[in-house]
């Protein structure tokens, strides 16, 4: 466990360095070295044992820095990247307008849980919550971002009111949320999959 908490307080140093300036061959050092007793052996790590750091450009620390977050697989959480937060929160107002227009009511917000699963994030309607939970990652771009709540937002009300939602007025079937030229739609499968429109704008 203590290796474990150590790899994820260096990768969010390393990233916030990357993120904000000031990354410093020393902090690479640090998680390079974390990473070859862990057992992962990289260009990266490798590059970093044999070099001197004087001799470590800033281009080089800001290409062995994203490599070594790559190599740990590191994603940041919301707290180290608030923004992904925001635009996840962004994206459950619109897809609220889907839902009230439907007449559905009831409190509709984002949660996040102390325990496991990653720091996902949760839509909560009415108090309850299902599903795998929303990573974090999902934030990084606000129409992939949108295609994520609003599926996240049809499990749960559905789970919880257990009807249909929403339905293809032409066809009376479920849509399910989509992507389509880089747009988060809704989509009927009813005579043929047909798009009856954008998230945040079902009449």
């Amino acid at each position: 466990m203590y290796v474990e908490e150590t790899e994820d307080e260096l990768t969010a140093r390393v990233y916030t360095a990357l993120r904000d300036g000031g990354l410093d061959a020393e902090l690479l050092l640090e998680l390079g070295c974390l990473l070859e007793e862990e057992g992962i052996s990289t260009p990266a790590t490798q590059e970093l044992l044999e070099r001197s750091p004087a001799q470590l450009t800033t281009a080089d620390l800001t290409r062995l820095g994203e490599s070594l977050l790559r190599d740990a697989g590191y994603k940041p959480s919301f707290a180290v990247e608030p923004r992904l937060w925001a635009t996840l929160e962004n994206a459950l107002e619109v897809v609220e307008r889907d839902v009230r227009t439907r007449g559905i009511t009831g409190a509709l917000r984002l949660i996040e849980h102390d325990w496991g699963n990653g720091g996902c994030a949760w839509v909560e309607f009415r108090g309850g919550y299902h599903g795998n939970g929303i990573d974090p990652m999902w934030g990084s771009n606000p129409q992939e971002a949108l295609m994520e709540i609003a599926d996240a937002t049809q499990e749960t009300i559905m789970e919880l009111i257990w009807k249909v939602w929403p339905v293809c007025a032409t066809h009376n079937r479920g849509l399910h949320a989509g992507f389509e030229r880089g747009m988060a739609v809704w989509r009927c499968t009813g005579d043929g999959t047909h798009i009856v429109a954008r998230v945040g704008e079902l009449p």
